[in-house]
């Protein structure tokens, strides 16, 4: 016979199975939240590399954009600098910039530990060496912007200091104030990828240091007017803007440091904005000039690229491309006002590019950011702290690589001599030519 069991006695009968159950199966499933976990973490490392591999292929952008908007007679000098910048500051990044950047934190201002990647635990090694890898390129974009702007003209000794100081100093110390916990960071402020943290020390240091070297020879005219000194490979250079637009798919994107899915709007942003700058400052300098000019449109698209690298992940597509369109303009502008007012020698534009434009990013974050930005209900206090990092950040590396400009002036000498810039430093820096038996000598 079959007999009746109460509901409360089902029920209990019921939990003691599930009970069971979830004992038998609870392994499987922590086997599964590891599986997860491990995955995830794989992952991270994977995308990071991978975002790491093209923003160190950046390094040949930077080369080609430099030779190709500066004469023939300095092309290898050019590329031995951008060779320099990279393996000369990996390895005192490895030594001094990380930990200064990513250690301890004292004082909201410097980090003080992790020297030589010491003290790492054995578990945190993997990640740490990704990360490591990372950000070394990053410190590398920094010095290579340097070198633009004081193109054609610098011995190259002493630019071998200038990058090393740049990269295990200068970048460091101001980059742990946003990236490594610093001060700027505690009060909020945003620079997802490095329009400030990266471009516009970069920028700033360029302006110093073309001011303190003075312009090339036959830049300017006895009553002050400036002189166009055209650049010898325009192609070049094209095919140098096309490799930066490649690479910074892994300096945006890749400053997730994770395989997640912001990656895509990142990326967006980041090209559309390009596309914007590269308009803009097609289309202002046509008007300005009265024809489509080559080198500012191809500034343009860079223009538009570090603006947009602040509020990459914070913004909405159709701001980035309002943000690229006032970068493509603002370079434009900034260039000749440098060139023709302050009458300071950028060869190609950096401190414009990466200066100018890279605080302009860094503020559209505190006009355009959805969540905190002007313009999205957030009020003036996002924005009061973009301007305020922007100063600081302006005041740290223009009176750094001011400071550091004429150290190194009245000490070993900063400036190539007269006859080495004339017959061109290939020869004078280092006994050979970029293209033997083409090379044309000026008197310029």
């Amino acid at each position: 016979m079959f007999s009746r069991k109460s509901p409360t006695h089902v029920s209990k009968r019921l939990a003691i199975g599930v009970a069971a159950l979830a004992a038998v199966l609870a392994p499987t499933f922590a086997h599964a939240q590891e599986v997860e976990v491990l995955t995830q973490s794989n992952a991270n490392i994977l995308w990071t590399l991978i975002a790491a591999a093209l923003v160190m292929l950046m390094q040949a952008g930077f080369a080609c954009v430099e030779c190709g908007f500066t004469r023939a007679k300095n092309a290898g000098n050019i590329m031995m600098k951008n060779f320099l910048d990279y393996a000369a500051g990996s390895i005192i990044f490895f030594l001094f910039g990380y930990a200064i950047m990513f250690g301890a934190d004292a004082g909201g201002f410097i980090g003080t530990s992790g020297y030589a990647l010491a003290g790492i635990t054995e578990a945190d090694l993997p990640w740490t060496y990704t990360f490591w890898f990372f950000q070394s390129v990053f410190a590398a974009t920094a010095a290579t912007i340097v070198s633009g702007g004081m193109a054609e003209r610098t011995k190259f000794g002493t630019y071998v200091i200038i990058s090393m100081v740049i990269s295990g100093v200068i970048y460091p110390i101001s980059g742990h104030w946003v990236w490594g916990g610093g001060w700027l960071a505690n009060l909020g402020f945003c620079d997802f990828a490095g329009s400030s943290v990266v471009h516009s020390v970069g920028g700033w240091i360029a302006l110093a240091g073309a001011l303190v070297l003075g312009p090339r020879i036959g830049k300017y005219s006895e009553d002050g007017k400036a002189r166009a000194i055209p650049g010898h490979n325009i192609p070049l250079a094209g095919l140098g803007v096309f490799l930066l637009w490649f690479g910074w798919f892994g300096f945006n994107p890749g400053s997730t440091v994770e395989a997640n899915d912001a990656i895509g709007l990142i990326a967006m942003n980041t090209t559309l904005a390009a596309c914007g700058g590269t308009l803009a400052a097609m289309v202002f300098a046509w008007f300005r000039f009265g024809k489509p000019d080559i080198s500012m449109s191809m500034n343009g698209a860079l223009a538009g690229l570090v603006g947009i690298t602040a509020p990459c992940a914070t913004v909405t597509p159709g701001a980035s491309i309002v943000i690229g369109l006032i970068a493509g303009v603002l370079v434009v502008l900034s260039i000749e006002f440098i060139d023709k007012v302050l009458k300071i020698d950028d060869p190609v534009g950096a401190s414009s590019v990466h200066g100018v434009c890279g605080a302009w990013g860094t503020i559209a974050a505190g006009l355009f950011n959805v969540d905190g930005g002007l313009f999205y209900g957030g009020g003036v206090h996002l924005l009061g702290v973009q301007l305020l990092g922007v100063g600081a950040i302006f005041i740290w590396a223009f009176g750094c690589g001011f400071i550091l400009m004429n150290v190194l002036k009245g000490v070993v000498g900063l400036r190539a001599s007269k006859e080495e810039e004339l017959k061109g430093l290939d020869i004078g820096e280092h006994g050979s030519e970029a293209y033997n038996g083409f090379q044309l000598f000026s008197n310029e």
